[in-house]
């Protein structure tokens, strides 16, 4: 599984965040990062995921 979700988490960082920790606060922030532009989406979700 921790494969999966780092790949998830390359390709689709918010599919990474929510793989992880559910839909809660950290999906919703790395959705709207992700929307706006796809490099700060993905750095966060490598804090949330690998970080933190």
């Amino acid at each position: 599984m921790p494969i999966i979700i780092l790949i998830a988490t390359i390709l689709l960082p918010p599919l990474g965040v929510a793989l992880k920790h559910g839909l809660n606060k950290d999906f919703l922030i790395n959705l709207i990062l992700t929307i706006i532009l796809f490099v700060p989406g993905l750095i966060h979700a490598i804090y949330v995921n690998y970080v933190r």
